[in-house]
């Protein structure tokens, strides 16, 4: 029996990087697996098949997080498919950086819709679900920059804080109905988005870390397996950072 046996999970964005890795996790612990992501590509069917390998129920869905529609008709999807909904995870992201000053307001808008709304979108589709099961956990990925700020992510840092407050301001609304809702902030996490980045960068933002090191997508899924799990029944309203000592 896993931490996550019997439960079933929401992860947005999984096709690949730190959602794929908590989607992983979850179904290694035992929870069955609804994931979206914008094309069910062969990213997508990659993770479908290493998640079967693993012996739960999965399926990815076709999905634009940041329209709200989309995202009411695929949960009502998901609902018919799995029963139930135990956890959501709101991971579905992008960055659009620049300086304040050459920032569009179509840079502004993608990543406010992309990163906040999708959240919105999702808790608002889910919460009828977990207000009638009276039990779920939610966890929004928010990230070290959603605390400190971050000079050319002002809309990534916003989007992220708001991900912060949105955590916290739904954990006092639905915990009453035994519903908890969390956020996790990844510092310098080594994926496909940071893999680009030259040794020298990667050399220098270690330094900066008490643990000397960038963080890996796994390390995110096991904050993310505990917020899921029974474990953390009385954690709600928190945010819990993962990057290895660098926000204090």
């Amino acid at each position: 029996m896993g931490l996550l046996s019997g439960k079933t999970a929401i992860v947005t964005g999984a096709a690949r990087g730190i959602g794929k890795a908590i989607a992983l996790k979850f179904a290694s612990e035992g929870a069955d697996i609804a994931f979206t992501d914008l094309a069910i590509d062969e990213n997508a069917h990659n993770t479908e098949k290493e998640i079967e390998a693993l012996g739960v129920k999965v399926k990815g869905y076709a999905s634009n997080a940041a329209n709200y529609a989309d995202t009411m008709a695929v949960v009502d999807e998901i609902v018919k498919d799995f029963g139930r909904v135990d956890v959501l995870v709101n991971n579905a992201g992008i960055t659009r950086d620049a300086s304040f000053k050459r920032m569009t307001e179509e840079q502004w808008d993608l990543v406010i819709n992309v990163n906040l709304k999708s959240a919105f979108n999702f808790i608002k589709a889910v919460q009828p679900i977990m207000n009638k099961q009276k039990s779920g956990s939610i966890i929004n990925m928010a990230s070290v920059v959603g605390v400190s700020g971050n000079a050319g992510q002002a809309n990534y840092s916003a989007s992220k804080a708001g991900m912060i407050a949105l955590a916290k301001s739904i954990a006092k609304e639905l915990g009453p109905r035994d519903i908890r809702a969390n956020a996790i902030a990844p510092g310098f996490i080594i994926t496909e988005m940071t893999a680009v980045l030259s040794e020298e960068v990667k050399a220098e933002w270690a330094k900066q870390i008490p643990l000397r090191r960038g963080g890996t997508p796994e390390d995110v899924a096991n904050v993310a397996t505990f917020l899921a799990s029974d474990l953390s029944s009385y954690v709600t309203g928190q945010v819990i950072h993962c990057c290895g000592g660098m926000n204090m």
